[in-house]
């Protein structure tokens, strides 16, 4: 019997297997970094020991000192949730050796299933090795490893050898394995996994199917189960095909296997030896709780014969500290509100106050809903979503609410992994009654009748006061009864004002806005607003052409041979800042020439950092203008 457990991970799967833990009575431990010490997970364990250092890798990827630290903290079982070492061969028989109970596969059949490569020979699936013309677009893969890392669609054969190098660098770089493998490119596919849990005396689970097509940079934004519109006979070779892996590596635990589906047939993927990320959905669905059954599985208890009957449908959406309009680049900040309600799950490993921080990825929490049709599951999510108090750095909230709402993925016939390809543009689209939002901040600014709001009545009437929020300017002007009115936008009545409320008329019909005011930004009726400042700060203003770091980060490449003095094109990447277990590139804004350069492979930057600056070239016609 197990009575405390270690969860080898961080955040908001230690705290989900914590909750579990609890309802057991099993004791919990954390481990945490420098970076960590005031995290959730942390605070909810009985137990928490630090492992110094703020990087994954002197830290969670540490696993010599996590098996110290469970034997330190009295532990007898080791959980290692998702990502990090939980798919690590080394690691499971470390935690073994140590006389300590591995809550996973063994070692044997995660080595077997870890290389992607090897899994496909496991599966008879032979590799593609000689690529032709006539074999692009093909997928350049990490063998190890997973989450959209060491990942590159190529389309044009001449860039295959220098992606195969960038996709092996950042795979050596991420998992400490750089092979990389070459597979045809499924244009337009749906990404449909099985979940599998097996025991240790031969009973194999296939717990259904997901669907998590909608993804961005190859890492997935919203899943759901069952996969909707599945024919019954592919579904079937499905759950059988995932079977037969389970059985031939001899497998124990929770596992999925994923494949591509395309044109009616699937394409094996990979067997993943860990629990997933999205695995509330099947919980939902088939009312177990997974954790609970890997904690019986690891203790030598038998599953029943046969797994729950599904009911309903389920549907999880990831919030993260992202700016999807900006190429998803990771926000960090303070969480100042977070508060989610209504009959939703949420996952998560934050809470109101709790600061986001550059070491980790930067999803804030899974929002789960389950219902009786997928109808009713959409729009449930969407609706717990729009409501949701989010209040800091900028999320994905809008992208997900308008995701969710959007047609082609409310019908599945077009459910594929290019969703957000097509439609970014349009989901990124700030949500209407953006500029009544920004009036309504201004209002509440003038209302509060402090030096942090400004504002106030005056005795004489003089001009307008105005304020700025994001694009939109707003000028209104206190009234001789104490109340505003706003002279721009045009057509807004002020009916009622106070520093946290504000109701507007508009069109006649009156609008509720919640208002909350933070140092740079407002949150006003679910939007975010930036707060501009009336005046440029001199220290603020840059040379033209200054490419600043978007996000804090490490520098973790710089393009071959890139010099001061160089030539460069719009658009061609500069140099590579990794943040968040995300890379991310930047790139000349304009054709031009490098005039400067502050960026080498290992520097540490903070957001806004000068990392280089591009003199953009005159045009031909301009250069003409020019009198000799």
């Amino acid at each position: 019997m197990i009575s405390t457990v270690l969860v080898a991970n961080r955040g908001e799967i230690a705290c989900r297997v914590f909750r579990t833990c609890r309802e057991l009575g099993i004791s919990t431990v954390a481990v945490y970094s420098d970076a960590d010490a005031g995290a959730l997970h942390v605070r909810e364990a009985d137990a928490a020991v630090r492992l110094p250092g703020a990087a994954p890798s002197e830290t969670y990827l540490r696993g010599d000192l996590v098996v110290k630290a469970a034997l330190a903290a009295g532990a007898d079982a080791v959980h290692p949730g998702y990502g990090f070492l939980s798919e690590n061969a080394d690691f499971a028989r470390a935690v073994t050796d140590a006389g300590l109970l591995w809550i996973g596969p063994p070692p044997a059949a995660i080595e077997a299933m870890a290389s992607k490569t090897r899994a496909k020979e496991l599966l008879g699936i032979a590799p593609l090795t000689d690529v032709t013309e006539a074999d692009l677009p093909v997928l350049v893969k990490a063998a190890a490893g997973g989450g959209g890392r060491g990942m590159r669609i190529v389309r044009e054969l001449a860039a295959l050898e220098g992606e195969l190098r960038a996709a092996s660098a950042e795979a050596a770089s991420a998992f400490g394995d750089g092979e990389v493998f070459v597979e045809p490119y499924v244009e337009n596919g749906r990404h449909v996994e099985v979940q599998l849990l097996c025991d240790t005396h031969g009973t194999v689970w296939a717990l259904g199917t997901r669907d998590c097509s909608l993804q961005r940079r190859h890492q997935k934004v919203i899943e759901e189960a069952p996969a909707p519109g599945l024919p019954a006979a592919l579904e079937a070779g499905l759950l059988d095909t995932a079977v037969r892996a389970a059985k031939a590596v001899g497998y124990v635990g929770a596992g999925t296997v994923e494949f591509l589906v395309a044109d009616g047939r699937a394409h094996f993927l990979e067997m993943n030896t860990r629990l997933q990320v999205e695995h509330p959905v099947t919980e939902e669905v088939y009312g177990v709780d997974l954790v609970a059954l890997q904690l019986a599985v690891a203790e030598g208890r038998a599953l029943p014969p046969e797994p729950p009957a599904p009911r309903g449908h389920a549907i999880e959406a990831r919030l993260y500290a992202e700016d999807p309009a900006r190429d998803w680049a990771p926000q960090t900040g303070v969480l100042h509100r977070f508060e989610v309600a209504g009959d939703v799950r949420v996952d998560t490993g934050y809470v109101s106050g709790d600061a986001i921080g550059v070491h980790y990825d930067p999803m804030l929490a899974k929002v789960t809903v389950h219902a009786e049709t997928r109808e009713a599951a959409l729009r449930k999510l969407a609706h717990t979503l729009e409501r949701a108090v989010v209040h800091g750095p900028v999320t994905n909230r809008d992208l997900l609410v308008a995701s969710l709402k959007h047609p082609e993925y409310a019908g599945t016939e077009a459910l594929d992994t290019g969703f957000y390809d097509r439609n970014l543009t349009v989901l990124t689209t700030p949500p209407p009654g953006e500029e009544y939002a920004a009036a309504a901040a201004a209002v509440a600014r003038a209302s509060h009748g402090t030096s942090r709001f400004g504002g106030g009545w005056r005795n004489l009437r003089s001009q307008d006061e105005t304020r700025t929020y994001g694009d939109h300017e707003i000028r209104y002007r206190p009234t001789r009864d104490g109340g505003y009115e706003i002279t721009s936008p045009e057509g807004v009545r002020v009916v009622a004002a106070t520093p946290g409320r504000v109701s507007l008329e508009v069109d006649g019909v009156v609008r509720h806005f919640e208002v909350t005011a933070y140092e740079d930004t407002v949150h006003a009726g679910g939007h975010r607003l930036t707060v501009r400042p009336r005046f440029t700060d001199p220290a603020d203003q840059r040379e033209p052409g200054s490419l600043l770091a978007p996000m804090p980060g490490t520098v973790v490449r710089v393009a071959d041979c890139l010099a001061v003095g160089d030539r460069v094109t719009a658009g061609q990447p500069l140099l590579w800042l990794e943040a968040m277990k995300m890379e991310h590139r930047v790139i000349a804004p304009a054709s031009g020439t490098l005039t400067a350069l502050h960026a080498a492979p290992g520097r540490q930057v903070e957001v806004g950092a000068l990392l280089a600056v591009v003199q953009e070239h005159a045009s031909t016609e301009a250069q003409e203008e020019v009198p000799a």
